[in-house]
């Protein structure tokens, strides 16, 4: 990170905040792959979908996905997790993390977090990863507030329905609805992000940040003046934030690892259709 890239001690006036994307901002590292082969344990999805998942977590890693595409994987997504019984899946994520995943976190993001409290700020997570994901990570890491995709239940089940998909535009008017009802001024505010889709919720404020940014977010961020960190010390959660006993084997679902999944699946079914 920039030497000068610190956040400056808010001044006296109405409350201020933090915007963070989780996905590639804070956290270092997917845990897809890992939950993919707890899914195909567990009878919700194929061997041939989890062998396809490496190559859409590729993907997504090293090129990200534009708004057509993520429209479609979003879809497809829906229709896939219909019907899954919610009790199922978490036991099963639930299982995955507390035996395999450890997830990663970027020092200089939680760093960043640790001094935007100090400077008064109130930090919010603003993620498209599910609910039930952000949500315990948000409390791990001390925020005030989190935005997250939210999937409908139904009985017990998903009902393949999103009641709110935190995407691009989404994020930005989230954001602006707690400026509203929390006073937040936001050009005095600060925002982090990874990726080109979330430049609706850069310009929103009036300190946005490129982190490990996509090409086209580099881009955007040159031509913007937007300053551009890099994050390069991922560190193992646990061992740099305090974890509750509860939540180490929480059972959390993450929609971002859905939506691979969903790649993975939409991927392959265009190829069976093309040498049809």
């Amino acid at each position: 990170m920039e030497p000068d890239a610190g956040p400056t001690p808010a001044p006296a006036g109405g409350p201020t905040a933090a915007f963070f994307d989780l996905d590639k901002t804070i956290i270092a590292k997917s845990s897809t792959l890992a939950f993919s082969r707890e899914f195909q344990a567990g009878g919700l999805i194929s061997r041939g979908a989890v062998l396809r998942s490496a190559y859409a977590q590729f993907v997504y890693l090293v090129g990200g996905a534009d708004h057509d595409q993520m429209e479609k994987l979003r879809q497809f997504m829906s229709s896939m997790s219909a019907g899954w019984d919610v009790a199922t899946v978490r036991t099963i994520v639930a299982d995955a993390l507390h035996n395999i995943v450890d997830p990663l976190v970027y020092d200089e993001a939680v760093g960043l977090i640790e001094d935007h409290h100090a400077a008064g700020r109130d930090v919010i997570i603003v993620s498209t990863s599910g609910s039930e994901v952000v949500e315990p990570i948000g409390e791990m890491l001390g925020a005030d507030h989190v935005v997250a995709t939210r999937l409908e239940v139904v009985d017990g089940r998903y009902t393949g329905e999103i009641t709110f998909y935190a995407y691009a535009e989404n994020k930005a008017s989230a954001i602006r609805g707690l400026a509203d009802e929390r006073g937040y001024d936001l050009e005095r505010c600060y925002a982090y992000s990874d990726s080109v889709t979330d430049v609706p919720m850069l310009e929103t404020v009036g300190h946005p940040y490129a982190v490990n940014p996509d090409k086209d977010l580099r881009r955007i961020a040159r031509d913007r003046g937007w300053p551009v960190l890099v994050f390069d010390k991922p560190v193992a959660l646990r061992s740099r934030v305090r974890l509750p006993a509860a939540r180490q084997a929480a059972a959390v679902l993450s929609l971002g690892g859905l939506v691979a999944l969903g790649a993975s699946l939409w991927v392959g079914a265009r190829r069976r259709r093309a040498t049809a």
